[in-house]
This record gives C-alpha cells, structure tokens and sequence, in this order.
C-alpha cells in the first residue's frame, strides 16, 4: 500500500522526540506522505521547519478552536500571510468544540471564521475540527461559503451521518481516523460503510487515537495502514486500492501538494 496521513501532529509530545524514527516506520509502513498539523501559532514555526526538512511531510497553519482564547490576535491576513510559505498546504485545524470549551464560544466562532475567509483569499484548503458542535459548524461552513468558495476536510470524523450528508453537500472530504476501528464506533462504522470513495481521506491524529491493535500507544503515521486495512475491511474493497483512492484525494483536496 501506499498511503497519505492526511492528519498528524509530528511535533507533538509522544511524536517530536523520536520524529525520524517514527517518520522511518511510517515510510516502511507504505506512509508516503503525511501533513503536519498545528493547533497554536507558538509551533507555526517548528511544524513549517518539520515540513521543510523532509520531502514527504507538509504543514498547515491555524489556530484550534481550544487555543482561541489564547490568540485572539490571529486574524486572516496573518494566516494569509504564512500559507504563502511553499510547504503550507492548508489552513487550520480550526472549527468548533463545545465538548471541552477551553475557549468561548463566540471567540471560537470567530477565529473559525477567519480562517475561512483565509481560505477564500489563498484557495487553500480548511481542515475541521467539529466536537459536539454540528449545527453551528455546518450554519458556519454555510454562511462562509455564500460569500466565495473553498473547500476542505472534516478530520477525525465521529459526527452523525446527517451532519456526514451536509459536509458531502458543501463540497468538503471526510477523514477516517483510528477511531473506525474500536468497538464501541458503531455508528461510525456505519456512516463509514457508505461515505462515497471519492470523498475519503485516512488519518491518525498522531499521537492520538491509535487504532486496533496498537491501542494504548501513542499514535504515529506508520498506524494509518492499519485504519485502511480495517476501512477496506467494513467497505468490501480491496485494501491496496483503497490506500490508492484516499492518497489521491489528498492530493487532489491539498493540491499545493503537488504543485
């Protein structure tokens, strides 16, 4: 298999210590490219540097919806200003969570948005984030889009299959994590049987959420072959070709990435 990490966080604590040595298992695991999310401005910087130094890695820039209350001071243009960088590839994680709301709801909101009027005037990909927050993500991702287009992913998706259906309508990809593979993900084992092919990305969330077998690890690149083996599995398709599908939607979603 051949395979794109469409989410992961090479920089992060349980990853950065061991980075080559998890960016090599990742390569030998079929991994041939991976984007470097980032969550807070402090590690713009470092996830760009990560992306620089190695060929098949690239990065976003973004501010998660936790840190709003920390960067209330991250607007479009400075998003606009370093997805200029030839290695950024998109724009967030961003979005919405009402599950933990580390930060206020309306400085949430706001800073979601101004990533995606960033995404407007650089056509860069969004990438999502949405926990106990549907409605609002999908009013949001509405009203921004009828002033001008982009497009993006829902990452780490665990939503219902309505809110599925209204991302599909919008245009936007929806991205597998390892989450799929546990026992108690029926419902999302079920949204996943039927998400169309070519709207399909894979992810792990390093160093979150390993998947079957590697639970209670930290996560790594190299474990996204395994959430494919499992999603070809519950799909009826054959593994290698579905690795092949997701990849070239990554490629086709983060175009950047092949430029």
């Amino acid at each position: 298999m051949k395979l794109a990490d469409s989410h992961c966080h090479l920089n992060y604590k349980g990853v950065a210590e061991q980075q080559g040595e998890v960016l090599a298992r990742a390569r030998s695991s079929g991994v041939v490219a991976m984007l470097n999310i980032s969550t807070r401005e402090s590690e713009w910087d470092a996830v760009i540097a990560t992306a620089e130094r190695e060929g098949d890695v690239w990065a976003t820039v973004g501010i998660h919806p936790n840190e709003a209350d920390q960067y209330p001071d991250v607007g479009t243009q400075r998003l606009v200003e370093r997805a200029a960088h030839p290695r950024v590839v998109g724009l967030g994680e961003t979005g919405l969570d009402y599950y933990y709301e580390h930060s206020d709801r309306d400085r949430q909101q706001a800073s979601f948005r101004s990533h995606l009027a960033a995404c407007r005037e650089t056509g860069l990909p969004v990438v999502v984030h949405t926990r106990d927050a549907e409605a609002d993500t999908a009013r949001i991702l509405k009203e921004e889009l009828g002033k001008g287009a982009f497009t993006g992913v829902i990452h780490c998706f665990t939503g219902t299959g309505d809110f599925a259906r209204q991302a599909l309508d919008l245009g936007f990809y929806i991205s597998i994590s390892g989450i799929v593979t546990f026992k108690n993900a029926r419902e999302l084992q079920e949204t996943a049987r039927w998400l169309p092919r070519e709207r399909l990305l894979v992810e792990t969330d390093a160093p979150f959420l390993a998947p079957v077998p590697h639970r209670g690890r930290p996560g790594e690149p190299a474990y996204v072959a395994d959430t494919c083996r499992f999603l070809a599995e519950l799909r009826g398709e054959d593994a290698d070709e579905l690795a092949d599908a997701t990849r070239a939607n990554f490629h086709a979603l983060f175009a950047k990435t092949v430029a």
